[in-house]
């Protein structure tokens, strides 16, 4: 079976699909934990407890909806669009990040978080 996990931030909730990688297994063995949410420009970012190397094929340019694993930030970056240091219309994150997972439901909902908005993260039921 397919593993999912459950962020909540603010006012909204993604189910996202864990990939089959060494982040997204460290990921689910620290479940639950919770956060404060950070934005800059269309992302949605939040600190975690965990401190994960680089993985090969890291990159900083996503598709809305991939979840990523900031590891110069020890978070998980959420794009939904464009950053401050975007080209064109891409999705670009600050530095590479770990891919490790997939949002089930529309990352555009991230648009309603606000900085400090309380984050839960936990293995979805």
């Amino acid at each position: 079976m397919q593993r999912q996990i459950s962020i909540k931030a603010g006012p909204v909730t993604l189910r996202v699909e864990l990939f089959d990688t060494p982040t997204a297994d460290a990921i689910w063995n620290a479940l639950p934990f919770s956060s404060r949410a950070q934005t800059w420009g269309e992302e949605v970012y939040f600190e975690t407890p965990l401190t994960i190397p680089l993985e090969p094929g890291a990159r900083d340019v996503v598709t809305p909806g991939e979840i990523a694993y900031w590891c110069t930030g020890e978070c998980i970056a959420i794009g939904y669009g464009r950053t401050p240091i975007s080209r064109g219309d891409e999705t670009r994150l600050a530095n590479p990040c770990n891919i490790f997972g997939r949002a089930l439901d529309d990352v555009k909902q991230l648009s309603a978080v606000r900085s400090g908005a309380p984050v839960t993260v936990t293995r979805a039921d």
